[in-house]
């Protein structure tokens, strides 16, 4: 980078690198370090003992990163945490860190000096824009344009023009990608054997289109088997055909893929609204080389094709309509058709080249 043969070091502050519960960035957050570190930049990430995460581990401290936990009920660990980050090339505050986010967003900046850049790193832009954009007096907005850059995980030119009308020097999406060496085609398991299969929380704002997506297409084919994954479901009403396997842990996530017929993309509200937004799973489910079924949202094109690599559903009734049409044959083509697209464009190592040309002229405006 830029002469910098040596990589640079990173510190980034986020929700959590070693534990997926309760965590939905975790996915992307491993994919773009472990990809920052097979460039030669060394991270250091720090994360809080905060929601049980720590004692629902999912992977070990990896060796391609430093992993610092800090205690979550404590201002002054947080503060101690930031101190350690001092003389970094360049520190990330991530959203959503869900503890002492408003401190973690205001003190990072004390860390900013010619020689290191500090960004925010926005992991559920919309959700984040629509707070600002609805309170005047929240606390980040007069933080927005002392950041050097912001990077988002999604949301295209909605997110990057709403971020530059509260003062953003740079906003820039860094999408949502694979990981080949963590998610790919395994062996089916018959744990996951369904027609459909969706993994996800239940939040606010997700409930209702799970209710028409998934849900729905249940009630119409109640001869089809459905699966669904994740925290929070178990006392939600279901139609009968509805299995719940409560939290799947990440290294289930490749057998699931890759044994149900079709796998469910459901965006939550704002995400849909913004468009642009392909959360993990679609890469997750792609390179696994699963048929995915995903709800209608601007720009999908620019990451698989409708009929061919992705199948898309406006409603209920149109994923059901998938699924009755849906042969075995078909399901693979599309599997393998969208697996061939995602290792060629959209893996994790396309996004630190693309980070790593942005950090270039980040640095060389700061230095200039």
């Amino acid at each position: 980078m830029n002469g910098r043969n040596k990589g640079l070091d990173i510190a980034f502050f986020g929700s959590s690198l070693v534990s997926a519960y309760w965590n939905g960035a975790a996915t992307y957050y491993r994919g773009i370090v472990r990809a920052l570190a097979e460039r030669g930049h060394r991270v250091t990430f720090y994360e809080p003992d905060a929601y049980e995460r720590q004692l629902h581990r999912d992977i070990a401290d990896p060796d391609w990163a430093r992993v610092v936990v800090y205690a979550g009920d404590s201002d002054d660990a947080a503060l101690a945490a930031l101190e350690s980050a001092r003389g970094a090339d360049l520190v990330v505050k991530a959203s959503g860190v869900g503890v002492f986010d408003e401190l973690l967003e205001r003190e990072v900046l004390a860390l900013q000096t010619p020689e290191t850049i500090v960004a925010f790193w926005d992991v559920d832009a919309p959700a984040t824009l629509e707070r600002v954009q609805a309170n005047p007096a929240d606390p980040f907005l007069p933080l927005v344009p002392r950041y050097d850059l912001v990077l988002t995980y999604g949301g295209g030119d909605p997110v990057v023009n709403a971020y530059t009308d509260l003062g953003a020097p740079v906003c820039v999406p860094i999408y949502n990608a694979l990981d080949p060496v963590t998610h790919h085609p395994a062996a089916p398991d018959a744990r996951f054997a369904c027609d459909l299969g969706f993994l996800g929380n239940r939040l606010p704002d997700r409930e209702a289109r799970v209710e028409e997506f998934f849900l729905g297409a249940a009630s119409l084919l109640p001869n089809h088997r459905f699966l669904l994954g994740g925290s929070g479901w178990a006392d939600k009403g279901v139609p009968a055909n509805v299995g719940l396997l409560g939290h799947v842990y990440t290294h289930e996530h490749n057998a699931f893929n890759s044994t149900a017929r079709a796998v469910l993309n459901v965006n939550r509200d704002s995400m849909a609204r913004y468009g642009f937004s392909p959360p993990t799973r679609v890469f997750e489910a792609a390179g696994a080389a699963a048929c995915l079924v995903t709800d209608e949202w601007e720009g999908i094109e620019l990451f698989l094709e409708p009929g061919t690599e992705v199948l898309v559903a406006a409603n209920g009734d149109a994923v059901a309509e998938h699924l009755r049409s849906l042969s075995p044959a078909r399901s693979r083509a599309i599997g393998d058709a969208a697996y061939r697209r995602v290792l060629a464009e959209h893996t994790y190592a396309h996004r630190a080249v693309q980070l790593e040309a942005l950090l270039d002229a980040s640095m060389a405006g700061v230095a200039s």
